[in-house]
């Protein structure tokens, strides 16, 4: 049977990690990189079973990421943030297509987002389809300073069972995201060029496309909220950039 790693890299999941790393337990091996984290992160990840590293928290997250993923062992690799869980459904699907991949170096599948209480299903953030699984020396993290990507040699398979994600599990922690988002957001603008003139409707689209045209306002009051946060943050980095100077 092949193997399987699960690689992590977290920065202040306490909160997260029994959630996250208990549903990891099944892989072959964990590998565990805590970035410069100041809380309980790392005596809550030495109470399980990982191979624990630490480094700087990197603002390019793709460092840490290809860090982690550099010390797997196994055939296959897993990539798991900390704040998602593998389900038992997905963890057998996991096994069965590691078993019998027919030819895919790589497999995707859908992610399942908890906001205000809620599973959404529309707005954007479902089926939200992340590619998390990968034959060993198949792929690689882009050297991209703004939303990290792997590059995968060959095809791609699909699996249907949805990886879960709790993104904000309190209004700090709600709070501490929606900053690292918008820092984010803004150096992309910056690396892009994107019109100074243009940017400011940025939010209004993002908040017409995911309520609207992506039908979030089926999701209910949760859909709304989750539009109106993404609308803030996306009009907080639109700001952010339009008062940094163009040669910065």
């Amino acid at each position: 049977m092949p193997t399987v790693s699960i690689a992590m890299i977290a920065h202040n999941e306490e909160r997260n990690l029994a959630r996250a790393l208990s549903s990891a337990a099944w892989a072959d091996e964990v590998i565990f990189v805590d970035c410069a984290s100041t809380d309980g992160t790392a005596l809550a990840a030495r109470d399980f079973k990982v191979k624990y590293f630490a480094r700087p928290n990197s603002r390019a997250v793709y460092v840490n990421k290809q860090f982690s993923v550099d010390q797997c062992s196994s055939d296959w690799i897993f990539i798991l943030d900390a704040d998602e869980e593998l389900t038992p459904a997905l963890r057998a699907e996991i096994k069965r297509f590691v078993a019998a991949p027919g030819g895919a170096a790589a497999a995707e599948m859908p992610r399942k987002n908890f906001y205000f209480g809620r599973w959404l299903r529309h707005g954007g953030k479902y089926p939200d389809t992340q590619l998390r699984l990968f034959a060993r020396g198949r792929a690689k993290f882009l050297p991209l300073p703004v939303h990290e990507r792997l590059q995968v040699d060959g095809p791609v398979a699909r699996l249907k069972e949805p990886l879960l994600h709790y993104p904000y599990a309190t209004p700090a922690d709600m709070e501490k995201k929606r900053a690292f988002y918008c820092e984010i957001l803004t150096r992309s603008y910056a690396l892009k060029g994107r019109s100074r003139a243009l940017i400011i409707f940025r939010p209004f689209t993002r908040f017409l496309s995911s309520y609207i045209f992506k039908l979030g306002f089926l999701d209910g009051a949760e859909g709304l909220k989750t539009a109106l946060m993404d609308f803030r943050t996306v009009l907080a980095s639109a700001l952010l950039y339009l008062r940094t100077p163009p040669e910065a």
